[in-house]
């Protein structure tokens, strides 16, 4: 199982997560959606994105990006683009364009929700399932995508905490993202995200 740590607005938190001996495969920058408290400023984000990435990828989880920011951002280094709520046509056009992998986030409420993914089938790299809770840690129902099988990787999102039996998810998902539930205070805590990253070591060795 591969993880997902998403939401970094610092410079001290980027470094631990590239530096550590077990590194997130990915970390993400909310990018365009001004309603999060992790919204990144796109100046900030280019000071933070000249860390090296070492063994991760960047994500940019952008919300219906406009061009505006897609301009923008084109000449910063990441690997994937997160994106919610464009149509599977409007994604062809970003990937052909701008020649990123794609990570699709389908927000789920039921399973007329989780069969969307069926619209990006020949577009995402990666299938994301997340709450409807966008800037707030909501959960779903993960029954709904319990037997889902693709032909591609299943990330799963949406109020991730470190207590959960994280080895639970490994039945249902490729890849844990977790953001709210590696914060005190609002704030990335690095004991946390460290718990996290051995967690996730020691589950993958144990299978």
């Amino acid at each position: 199982m591969k993880s997902k740590i998403c939401g970094i607005l610092d410079s001290k938190t980027l470094e631990y997560l590239t530096s550590h001996p077990y590194p997130p495969q990915y970390i993400g920058f909310i990018v365009n959606y001004h309603k999060s408290k992790r919204f990144v400023e796109y100046n900030n984000l280019k000071k933070l994105l000249k860390i090296n990435k070492k063994n991760s990828k960047y994500v940019a989880v952008l919300v219906k990006p406009n061009k505006d920011i897609l301009e923008k951002i084109k000449i910063l280094p990441f690997d994937y683009y997160q994106i919610y709520d464009c149509t599977s046509n409007e994604i062809k056009s970003i990937k052909k364009k701008y020649n990123k992998k794609i990570i699709i986030a389908i927000t789920v409420n039921n399973l007329k929700d989780v069969l969307k993914h069926q619209d990006y089938k020949d577009v995402a790299d990666i299938i994301l399932f997340d709450s409807k809770g966008y800037e707030k840690s909501l959960a779903f129902d993960h029954k709904l995508i319990s037997d889902l099988k693709l032909n591609k990787e299943l990330m799963l999102a949406g109020n991730i905490q470190i207590e959960d039996n994280l080895e639970s998810y490994k039945k249902i998902a490729d890849i844990v993202d977790i953001s709210g539930g590696l914060e005190t205070s609002g704030l990335k805590d690095i004991s946390k995200v460290n718990i996290f990253l051995n967690k996730i070591k020691q589950i993958n060795d144990e299978t």
